[in-house]
């Protein structure tokens, strides 16, 4: 029977009494559309659940990859200190893009970043999450386009930002001014095991890569090999052409058997590394967030030190700017309160987040483990197997003809 994913992550069967919510989502039949440079691939996503908050008990959209970064944007934008799940990189190799491996691994990718959003805990009441697994296709065309990051800013705008950043490494290069770092043991301790994760992490997946095509290229020249082998048994009538022949054949076999590993290793152990990767640079991406909340918290608590300074001495002088200031006191000061209540909300869900993707992590990485020993455990015994069951009939080839 066909389980559900429920709301805190786990299985919950779909003939659950309704006291037991869950949220089941899976991304399916991916489809190629429109052709040359406009072309591109559709999903079908399809939601079971029995939160009030949906629209009946079962959903089905189509989305395309577009649709899921407006939805990983929007909850990062939103979300600060929460590690938002990362989304799979578009192929920039145009023979690769529709090749149905490369389709079959993002759609999976896409499966499980939709799922760990809907298991989160906060992530899975968003509205735009309702929004992605419910709107119609005009819908969210029509929010991707109302999108105003980073990228859909005017030329000039852009230019302004990287003129203002280029500035600032200027000024902290030539000393002029300082970056504002955290003085925390423990956020520095993460940041080093968060740098050395990815270090590692990336390492094993470029050897996962390498052996899934090694994999790969032993069952080509298997292949090559068996086709040779049985062409020299066609020219053969007697027992040595026979012993080519079972050669040739038992090669092509196990060479098929090569090709068939070397897709489970990709997708259950190459792609988990690499998802992994992905996810730790979603995890630097949130660590810069709060290294940019800190400093804004800080710059505000100084620049209302200044204020306060500058608002004592206009009330000696008893200006008539008085009224000004204290204005100008009164609106900084509550963005600053602001600032505070933001930097805080981020380092609390990031210290909830960490706990939760070491769980993750262990959990995954543990699956993962698990099918690469259990796939190199099945290919060597599938290998053993088909050689060993071909020596008698060689045994008995070569007594023929002696």
């Amino acid at each position: 029977m066909e389980q559900q994913r429920t709301v805190s992550g786990s299985s919950q069967s779909p003939r659950s009494p309704p006291s037991q919510p869950y949220l089941s989502v899976s991304v399916t039949d991916p489809v190629k559309l429109g052709n040359g440079v406009q072309a591109y691939i559709s999903y079908r996503v399809i939601t079971k659940t029995n939160l009030p908050e949906y629209q009946g008990t079962e959903k089905i959209v189509i989305r395309r990859y577009s649709d899921f970064v407006w939805l990983r944007d929007r909850l990062f934008d939103k979300y600060k200190g929460i590690f938002i799940p990362p989304l799979p990189e578009k192929s920039a190799v145009e023979k690769f893009r529709f090749s149905a491996e490369f389709i079959e691994m993002r759609r999976q990718a896409l499966d499980v970043f939709i799922n760990r959003i809907a298991s989160h805990c906060e992530l899975q009441q968003s509205d735009d999450l309702r929004t992605f697994l419910q709107a119609d296709e005009e819908t969210m065309e029509r929010l991707r386009s109302q999108e105003t990051g980073i990228f859909k800013r005017k030329p000039a705008d852009f230019l302004q930002i990287i003129k203002d950043v280029q500035t600032k490494m200027s000024d902290v290069v030539l000393g002029k001014e300082k970056p504002v770092e955290e003085s925390n043991a423990e956020h520095e301790k993460l940041k080093h095991y968060i740098f050395e994760l990815e270090n590692h992490v990336a390492e094993a997946q470029k050897h996962a890569y390498r052996l899934v095509k090694r994999h790969r290229e032993y069952g080509e020249s298997l292949s090559d090999l068996g086709r040779a082998f049985k062409l020299l048994g066609a020219c053969e009538v007697n027992a040595l052409g026979k012993a080519f022949s079972e050669l040739g054949t038992k090669s092509e076999a196990i060479s098929t058997k090569l090709q068939k590993e070397a897709h489970h290793l990709l997708l259950n152990f190459e792609e988990p590394l690499k998802d992994y990767v992905r996810a730790v640079q979603s995890i630097k991406a949130t660590i810069a967030e709060r290294a940019n909340a800190f400093r804004q918290h800080c710059e505000l608590a100084e620049t209302i030190k200044l204020k306060e300074i500058n608002l004592d001495k206009l009330m000696l002088t008893r200006s008539d700017k008085v009224g000004e200031a204290e204005l100008e006191y009164k609106e900084l000061k509550a963005a600053s309160e602001e600032a505070t209540r933001r930097y805080e909300t981020i380092v609390r869900r990031m210290n909830e987040e960490f706990l939760r993707f070491q769980e993750e992590k262990t959990n995954d990485m543990g699956i993962a483990f698990h099918e690469f020993a259990k796939g190199q455990a099945r290919l060597a015994n599938g290998f053993a197997d088909a050689w060993r069951s071909l020596v008698p009939k060689l045994d008995a080839y070569s007594s023929v003809s002696q």
